[in-house]
C-alpha cells in the first residue's frame, strides 16, 4: 500500500530488502512471486535465504528475484529500501555478534544518498535505531515508515472486522 501511494502503481518497481534473509526477506520474495516487482536481498555472505526456498523462488519470479551481498551497488536502482531488525525474536544471544557481522549493511544517509532521488524507505516496526537503520534515515523525507505503520493498522482493523463479521453468521 504504501509504495503505490508513494508511486501511483508497483509495476516493475525494484525493492531492496536490508539485512538478515529471515521472515521479512522471504515474504518480500514471495511477493516478487505474485506481484509484477523486482526484490533484491543484500545480506552478509552466510545470511542470505535459504537455497532451497531461493530455487524455489526463482522457479516463479525468474530473475525478478536476486541476492547479492555488496550494499552500496544494491542501492543503485532501488525504488525501495526496506530494513528489519538484525535479531529477530528468539536470536537475542546472537545480537552482539549480528551487530558486529550487520554494521556494513545499515540504512544510513550515506547509503540512501547513493540511491534514486525518489527511493523511499521503509521498515516494519520495531526498529533499533542506531543499529539497523539511522535515526537521521528514519526522520528523513524519504522514509515513510510512519506511513507504512498506518497503511498496516487499516489493514489488520479491517482483517479484523471481517474475520469478525464472518464469524458472526
Amino acid at each position: 500500500q504504501t509504495m503505490a501511494e508513494a508511486f501511483l502503481s508497483i509495476e516493475g518497481r525494484h525493492v531492496l530488502f536490508m539485512g538478515d534473509g529471515n521472515n521479512v526477506a522471504r515474504s518480500w520474495i514471495n511477493a516478487a512471486r505474485r506481484l509484477p516487482i523486482r526484490v533484491t536481498i543484500c545480506s552478509p555472505p552466510g545470511f542470505e535465504p535459504d537455497a532451497s526456498f531461493m530455487i524455489d523462488a526463482r522457479g516463479d519470479a525468474g530473475d525478478r528475484v536476486q541476492v547479492v551481498n555488496d550494499p552500496e551497488d544494491a542501492v543503485k536502482d532501488a525504488d525501495v529500501i526496506y530494513t528489519d531488525v538484525w535479531a529477530s525474536m528468539g536470536q537475542e544471544d546472537e545480537a552482539e555478534s549480528r551487530r558486529k557481522v550487520f554494521a556494513p549493511y545499515q540504512v544510513n544517509t550515506a547509503l540512501v544518498d547513493r540511491a534514486k532521488d525518489d527511493t523511499i524507505v521503509l521498515h516494519c516496526l520495531p526498529a533499533h535505531r542506531g543499529e539497523e537503520i539511522t535515526h537521521d534515515v528514519m526522520m528523513d523525507p524519504r522514509a515513510r515508515i510512519f506511513d507504512q505503520a498506518e497503511n498496516r493498522m487499516h489493514a489488520q482493523n479491517a482483517l479484523l472486522i471481517r474475520l469478525m463479521v464472518d464469524g458472526w453468521k
